[in-house]
């Protein structure tokens, strides 16, 4: 059985799968807001808490020789965040032909307020040929014991 943070919801009919996470001070620039290389590193634990929901652990893409790489992010800043705010970070896994999928991730407070919104392009690595998987949507299925949370159906 894989372990995920009791708080995270699993992507389903309410959304995508979120996770919570509280702004630490020392997360935070001169100005008080959060240091925008944080927001990436909240997006990555959003997306791996997601792979662990959907029963794939590092270990088990290490195993099979894979592994996930971000080609392209965008961020979108919309509001500021602070030490002490909590947040929701969101990962949607959008699926398309080809190498690359999407993933849509979206920052809000507590209160709901959109802070950021996040787009990144990503492939699968084969880690021995260095190129990427020509299917990454088959080989992230065959992984998955819940497919349904990186939208891969039931």
């Amino acid at each position: 059985m894989t372990e995920v943070a009791p708080e995270a919801t699993a992507a389903g009919t309410d959304g995508p799968f979120t996770v919570p996470i509280t702004v630490r001070g020392y997360e935070t620039d001169t100005q008080g807001h959060l240091n925008q290389s944080v927001y990436l590193q909240y997006a990555e634990h959003a997306r791996w808490s997601a792979l662990q929901a959907a029963g794939i652990p590092q270990r088990t893409m290490v195993a099979r020789g894979i592994g996930p790489v971000t080609l392209e992010t965008t961020i979108r800043y919309r509001r500021e965040l602070r030490a002490g705010d909590e947040v929701e970070v969101s990962c949607a896994f959008v699926w398309r032909a080809g190498k690359t999928f999407v993933i849509e991730q979206t920052v809000r407070k507590a209160d709901g307020t959109l802070s950021a919104e996040i787009s990144a392009v990503c492939g699968l690595l084969d880690l021995t040929a260095r190129r990427l998987l020509d299917d990454p949507r088959s080989a992230l299925r065959e992984l998955a014991t819940a497919p349904g949370v990186l939208g891969l159906g039931a």
